[in-house]
């Protein structure tokens, strides 16, 4: 049922904000601007609000003549301003219903939107009680209905006994006080407003708290139109002496009061109270969609980041989440600003606007990012706002904590940030090394996410290299480096059950380590199989790792390719290019995954060879040139891969 409802909710408002788009275009619609529409209304109000209460006297003698003067004496500054202040208000409850429920409809109301799901209800009937204040003010006899049917009300709570009434029986018994502290309650319920939006709006990555110039134009001078057409009034003076008789009721703050005499104090409360944990505990109540159950990983390119994202979550709320200069305008499927192309994985797309994303666009893998949630590991390309940058990657200094040649030219190089913190990040991804002129060596991880605090890498010594030959020659245990990180979109995919074959050159055995031990560690039982390609034995700096992980694991495989043995190394085993021995004992690959880190050369010759043996574009991962892990390397100007730690 309430499924059904969401359906139906949603339909109305993609129908609605169709109409408005042909009237205000995609960019414009105010529909896509409730929350920052707001905020204006109420700052609106806050603005108004203040002239009024400049000229407003908080006694019982002068506070309706001054109102009556503010309306009538100044009618095209107070008296337009206290009806702009009026159906600025009207306005802001209207827009935060809205708001509400189009989250609700758009099932964004649950999971870690809880908080700002109730947050929202919390903000929305502080407003309504702000409004209801607003009018026992003007003491008229409005006004004078509604504090003696407020204190009536509240005067069934057993903690008030009936005393609040008593202080209305006649004219006599109000006070100078009285209207001190309604001015009280009327500044501080906006205050206290004001500090759950901000509150609110810090929970909601890359909010808005200002619409387009020309909505908030058009909506303040149709406010400004309205106010000069049908300007609020006060009714009678208020007299506690004689009963209200016939009375200009609202309808739109007031019902409850209505609700009070037709049901009575207590029932009322029942109902507002009840109507009021149901809102609460809606992010609960109902159960989740299946595909939001858990949450999944987002490779993102140009940016070069895995991003994680949480269950429910779109893949815009996520980048933005993490600082990502990701363009977007409605954040409702409406405009069709955020569309980017998804390079791997699948999407639920929520409910968006078929000019925004036509299905012809979506067969070519275009999605939006504001309405598209993970249901597996993903891959995404987008164009980045113009001139805009993404949110600077992370610094750290950290200490050298281990040395240990691992053969003549491969160094294992551990690393420890201050305080003996880890560093979260994924299998495969990698670090730059940041040298004393800004310049970058990047290595990938050698060690597994979960693993000690200490981040291992494998460095490779070049000759000529800048940063390599110092691990080598003059680095000590004890010294400290800066690093950035972590980054990278070569990582293990873990939403497939295809056995996966890992090719590694040289030390691009590093990040596929990574790959594997946490693999070991988090119980992933498909068959995985390692060929690693050197040229010598001497160059397996870590063969009998490889060897002890295929004897603990049997689905796993080691099968180490020699390219040049040399006569003393005795080597019975597979010779020949890394990916020829794979061709030789897979013909067909259209059922298995590969990753494969290594030298551009060695990428460049497999990528082709294994597409012909059926291996899928989506199954192919490799790093041999950046931001493009799984397209074809281009150009012979690339040396070797990045994440392998082949810089200098």
């Amino acid at each position: 049922m309430f499924q059904l409802l969401q359906t139906l909710g949603q339909r109305a408002f993609l129908a609605i904000e169709r109409v408005f788009s042909t009237f205000f275009s995609e960019r414009l619609n105010p529909l896509y601007y409730l929350g920052a529409i707001a905020y204006f209304l109420f700052w609106v109000v806050v603005a108004s609000g203040l002239y009024l209460y400049a000229f407003f006297e908080t006694s019982v003698v002068q506070a309706y003549a001054s109102v009556e003067a503010l309306t009538h004496g100044q009618r095209y500054a107070g008296g337009l301003l206290r009806s702009l202040h009026r159906y600025a208000s009207d306005a802001l409850v209207l827009v935060i219903v809205l708001h509400l429920l189009r989250h609700l409809s758009f099932d964004r109301h649950r999971g870690f939107r809880w908080f700002s799901w109730v947050s929202g209800v919390v903000i929305l009937w502080l407003t309504y009680a702000s409004g209801i204040n607003g009018y026992m003010l003007p003491w008229d006899r409005l006004a004078q209905f509604v504090v003696t049917a407020t204190t009536e009300w509240f005067d069934v709570l057993p903690v008030l006994g009936g005393s609040m009434a008593r202080n209305f029986i006649s004219n006599a018994n109000v006070s100078d006080r009285l209207f001190s502290l309604l001015s009280f309650i009327h500044i501080g319920l906006p205050l206290s407003v004001l500090a759950l939006l901000w509150v609110h709006t810090q929970r909601v990555p890359g909010a808005r708290t200002t619409p387009p110039r020309p909505v908030w134009i058009a909506l303040l001078l149709t406010l400004t139109l309205l106010s000069l057409l049908k300007p609020a009034l006060s009714q009678a003076p208020a007299d506690m002496g004689t009963l209200v008789g016939d009375l200009g009721f609202d309808w739109f703050y007031l019902p409850t009061y209505a609700l009070i005499g037709t049901w009575g104090a207590v029932n009322t409360w029942y109902f507002v109270i009840g109507a009021t944990l149901v809102l609460v505990l809606l992010p609960w109540l109902a159960p989740p969609h299946a595909s939001r159950a858990r949450a999944w990983s987002m490779a993102v390119h140009p940016d070069d980041r895995i991003v994680d994202v949480r269950a429910g979550e779109t893949l815009l709320d996520a980048g933005l989440r993490e600082g990502l200069p990701m363009p977007f305008e409605c954040r409702n499927g409406g405009c069709g600003v955020c569309k980017c192309t998804l390079v791997h994985g699948e999407v639920r797309l929520q409910a968006h606007q078929d000019f925004a994303l036509s299905a012809a666009e979506r067969a070519t893998g275009k999605i939006l990012l504001c309405c598209a949630e993970p249901l597996s590991e993903v891959e995404i390309t987008y164009v980045p706002l113009p001139g805009a940058r993404a949110q600077p990657v992370k610094q750290y200094v950290v200490r050298v904590t281990r040395l240990e040649l691992l053969s003549s030219d491969v160094m294992q190089l551990d690393l420890q940030l201050d305080g003996g913190a880890r560093l979260a990040f994924h299998a495969g991804q990698y670090i730059n090394v940041l040298l004393d002129d800004g310049a970058r060596r990047s290595f990938s991880f050698a060690s597994a996410p979960h693993s000690a605090t200490d981040i291992e890498l494998q460095v490779r010594r070049i000759e000529g290299g800048r940063f390599t030959p110092q691990v080598f020659d003059t680095l000590r245990v004890g010294d400290t480096l800066r690093i950035e990180g972590p980054l990278g979109a070569f990582t293990l995919r873990e939403d497939s059950q295809k056995p996966i074959i890992f090719v590694a050159g040289s030390t691009g055995f590093a990040p596929v380590k990574s790959m594997l031990e946490h693999a070991f560690h988090t119980g992933l039982q498909r068959t995985m199989i390692l060929y690693w390609g050197v040229r010598s034995r001497s160059d397996l700096y870590l063969g009998a790792l490889a060897e002890q992980w295929a004897h603990d694991h049997p689905h796993f495989r080691f099968v180490p390719v020699l390219s040049n043995p040399a006569a003393q190394d005795a080597w019975s085993g597979r010779t020949g290019l890394v990916h020829e021995a794979i061709l030789s004992d897979f013909p067909d690959l259209s059922a298995h995954q590969v990753y494969a880190c290594g030298s551009v050369q060695m990428v460049q010759a497999a990528q082709p060879a294994f597409a012909q043996r059926g291996l899928a574009s989506d199954d192919c991962f490799s790093d041999a040139f950046h931001l493009a892990p799984q397209k074809p390397v281009q150009g012979s100007a690339t040396e070797m891969v990045q994440l392998g730690g082949s810089h200098g």
